[in-house]
Formats: C-alpha cells, structure tokens, sequence
C-alpha cells in the first residue's frame, strides 16, 4: 500500500506563469530524497503532499498523519515559549516538581501517568542535541542549529505516518548532524527528504528529481542516483550526436535532389526550344515532376520537422542533467603570509587563546560545534568584532561571502554590480564575462533581489576573481541554501580559485571537493 499517491497535479500562478504540470507518483519507499534546482518548486510540491496547500489542479491521497518541517524562520524566536512549553510537558514537569515537594494531590498523578522518568530523560536527551539543560530556557535565546534540533527532535517524537524534511540539515553541524542521521534511521514512519545535503540523501532508497521537464524516479541512494545521471548524460550525448548527423544527411539528399530537379528541368526546356518533342508529352513530364518534387520536399520537411523536434528534446534533457562549470580569473597569488593571530581571545564562543597563521593560498575549513565562534573569528578578521587580547595582523585584501551572498547589491543590475564592484571593469567586457555563465542579451540587467541563490553565487564568485588582488576569500556557508548542481559548481571554482580561502561549512563532501588543504577546530 503506498504511503502517499499523486495524480496529474499541476500548480500555476494567478498571473499564469506555470511552476509545474502533470505530475503523478506514488511513495512506495519509506526514505525518499527530493532534489531538484533552486526555485524549480520542491517546497511548493511538498506543501501540497503534506496538505497544507491545494494544487491548481489534481488530487492527492495522503496518509493518516503528516509532519513538517521547514528551514523558514520560527515563531519561537519572537516568541517567550520555553525548552519545555514548546514541547508541550512543562506541565509534567511542573508535576514532578510538586510530587517531590510533598504534595501528594491526585491531580499531580493524574498529570504525571507513567512518566516519571521524564525529566532524567529530558535531560539526557538535550545534552546529547547540544541543548541548554534546563528545561526553562527561553527558545529564543537558542541558536539557528539549536532550534532546529530542538523542532527536529519534536518531529521525530511525534510518531506521524510521514515526516516531510525541507533542508534539516541547515546550520548543524557536524555532531548534530551525525545526531539527524541517527534519528532518520530510528525514525519509524516514512520519510520524504527535501535536501541538497549528500550525507543525508546517502540515507535514502529513492530520489525524486523534479525538473522542468517534470518528475522522474530514480532507484537507490544519492551515490546511485549521480551514476544513473551520468549514464543518462552519456546516453543523450550519443543520440544528439547521432541526430545530428541524420540532420546532415537529409540536408545534404536534398541538396542532391534539388541540383538533380534543376538538371532535368533545364533538359526538358532544352528540348522544348529543340522542337523535337510533342508540347503535351513535354508539359505531361514537366507536371509529373513538380509533383515528385513537391511530395518530396514536404517529405524532406517533414523529416526534419521530426528531428529538430528530436534534437530540442534531448537537448532540454541535457541541461537538465549535464552540470555547469563556472571558470574564473586565473590570477596568480603570492606565497605569503596574509593573516596573522598570536594568543588572540574572541569575544564570542571559545574562551581559550587562538594562533592562526594564514598564507595567501591557503585552503583552510574551519570547523566546529555550533556557538564555537567560527562566525565571530570571520566577523573579527573583517573588522566587525576585536579581539579581548591577543594580536591579529592583516596583510591582504578581504572578500565576504555568506550563505545569502549579501555582497550582491540588490538594488543594482547584474551588469551594474560587476562593473562597480571590479575596478576599471569595461561594460563590453563586464557582458562578455556575463554571457560566460549564462547570462546573455537582457538578462544582464536582473537586478540582485530577483537572483536566485546560484546565480548570486556564480556572480559574487565572477566578481572575486576580477578583483585587482587576489583576497582572500572568508566563506560562511556558502552552500547552506544551493541545490546540488549549484554546490558542485562553487566547490570546483573554488577548487581552481588561485588565491586562498577560510570556509566554514558542515558540508563535507563540499569542503573536500573545495580543494581544502588543511582543516582547523574551533
């Protein structure tokens, strides 16, 4: 019996623009991966699979009970909601309380029922997700990666028939991480991943890939799925190849067909001023092969119809599974040493002295718990934070991005944020570096507000490598908010990316394709 059916759903716009159309599944699998491009409307698909949202047309048989969770902000940071009234057994432990006080009212009993190791176990538990232990702790003085274990861990406790998960993984770290993992093994019910993360899409049976073209199943983990991808890669490669060549071959008949037209219709006007032949039997001919020709040319018409109509749709499939690459400046850097810190004390996370020694092609991940200071380090070497002691020396020019790639004026075009943001940067030159990833003819002028997160991306890093020197780039997850394709095209420019880089990311499958080349713990 499957956990969840889809029929022919469709989802369009009030101003008609259509997200996607014709989409039917079923969810056989209890660990099933969601992946697709940024923007292509996997929340949007899975807010109409959890119920919370209709679709324009189309019908969904959903199970018994369904969960969510979601990356968007939480009410619990405005909110005066504590540890333990969010999860909804404050009163419990009110109840405890009063039971060890003496009172022995029956109400406190009737409250308590068989949960008198509740509060050893509330505490267990938060120690293990890296969370205050007292139950009483306001939630909206818990980091962004405490929050969202604490709703994580509601979730998995809730024993719903499916959990829908967009991007969990979002700000955790490592230990959390391994924490999510665990909890998505011991989890019961079924599973439907919306993530980007590869750690996590490894634990999954099955991966819906949604794209423009619409849904397609593919069978297996992640690792299964990429080698399913390259093969299909390779397979349309071969038949627009192969296209292309019967494209050529029909051209080239028809050339033949027309030189051999006009051979016999020069012939047979030849023979016509000759006199030598009846008038009728020479107009017969002349009407016998016009028809010919016309039938053949709407046959020959009609063929390559068919295989440009063949080529636009391999062509839409290719880019669907053929990858980008995003190729940078190569700027030659300079072999020294561009940050300095000796016994420096952040104001933020960790307490214990910290000496860093940084040269200008360095590669570093700066790993560590969430709250360690990996963020204040970063915010410290731009000059937002100062050190309570210690020394911090600077020798190089600084470039920050962040997982919003807030370098990006919003206000400005595309073609306005290269020119200004690279000195002596000619508009002619500003287009050809544009067209370079993809952005031709008008596109130049989107402005940043509309840019999704992977074109922020591919243009934040086109204005790195333009840079007159070489900075040294400061990552704060980068890739929190990129889909996959997106992902693997930052790591690899910044695998080639001449100058150095400190990276935070809790990815590590995205560090390691990055090119790290040494790796430091907060």
């Amino acid at each position: 019996m499957p956990i969840l059916q889809v029929h022919n759903i469709s989802q369009t716009f009030d101003n008609g623009e259509v997200l996607f159309q014709q989409l039917s599944c079923s969810m056989t699998r209890n660990r099933v991966g969601l992946v697709g491009h940024n923007g292509v409307g996997k929340s949007i698909f899975a807010a109409i699979l959890s119920g919370e949202q209709k679709p324009s047309s189309g019908t969904v048989i959903f199970p018994k009970s369904c969960a969510v969770y979601r990356q968007q902000p939480s009410h619990l940071l405005s909110g005066k909601l504590s540890i333990a009234q969010f999860l909804g057994k404050d009163d419990v432990l009110k109840a405890l309380k009063q039971v060890e006080s003496g009172d022995c009212s029956a109400y406190w009993f009737d409250v308590i029922g068989e949960q008198w190791d509740f509060s050893m176990r509330l505490t267990q538990q938060l120690e293990e997700m890296g969370l205050p232990l007292d139950p009483d702790f306001p939630c909206a003085q818990l980091s962004g990666g405490q929050l969202a274990r604490l709703q994580l861990w509601q979730l998995f406790e809730s024993g719903v028939e499916l959990l829908i998960l967009d991007e969990p993984s979002n700000h955790l770290d490592a230990h959390a991480k391994q924490w999510l993992i665990e909890s998505i093994q011991a989890f019961k019910g079924a599973i439907l991943l919306i993530s980007h993360d590869r750690l996590l899409l490894r634990e999954m049976n099955e991966i819906w890939q949604l794209s423009g073209l619409g849904l397609q199943v593919f069978g297996g983990n992640y690792d299964a799925y990429i080698q399913q991808m390259r093969t299909e890669q390779q397979a349309v490669a071969r038949q627009l190849v192969s296209v292309g060549k019967q494209q050529k071959k029909l051209a080239a008949q028809a050339q033949r067909n027309q030189e051999k037209a006009a051979q016999r219709a020069a012939k047979g006007d030849k023979l016509r001023k000759a006199g030598g032949q009846s008038k009728l039997l020479l107009d017969y001919k002349k009407d016998t092969a016009t028809a010919r020709a016309s039938n053949r040319h709407k046959n020959e018409q009609l063929r390559q119809a068919h295989l440009n109509e063949k080529e636009q749709v391999l062509r839409a499939r290719k880019e669907q599974v053929t990858r980008q690459k995003l190729y940078l400046s190569d700027n030659t850097s300079r072999l020294h040493q561009v940050v300095s810190i000796l016994a420096g004390v952040l104001p933020f996370g960790r307490g214990q002295p910290i000496t860093l020694q940084v040269y200008a092609d360095d590669k570093i991940h700066l790993t560590g718990k969430n709250g360690c200071g990996k963020s204040t380090l970063l915010k410290t070497l731009l000059g937002e934070l100062a050190l309570q002691q210690g020394e911090l020396h600077l020798n190089t020019s600084l470039y920050y991005l962040d997982q919003h790639f807030g370098a990006i004026e919003p206000g400005l075009s595309m073609l306005d944020n290269l020119i200004q943001q690279c000195e002596g940067m000619q508009e002619s030159d500003a287009r050809t570096l544009l067209a370079g990833i993809g952005f031709r003819r008008d596109r130049v002028f989107r402005l940043g507000a509309v840019l999704s997160g992977g074109e922020k991306m591919k243009l934040a890093m086109l204005i790195v490598s333009h840079q007159p020197e070489q900075p040294l780039l400061l990552l704060d997850e980068p890739d929190n908010h990129l889909d996959l394709d997106s992902k693997i095209m930052l790591a690899q420019a910044l695998r080639n990316y001449r100058g150095g880089f400190i990276l935070v990311s809790h990815d590590d499958d995205f560090a390691n394709e990055s090119g790290i080349q040494k790796q430091v713990t907060l």
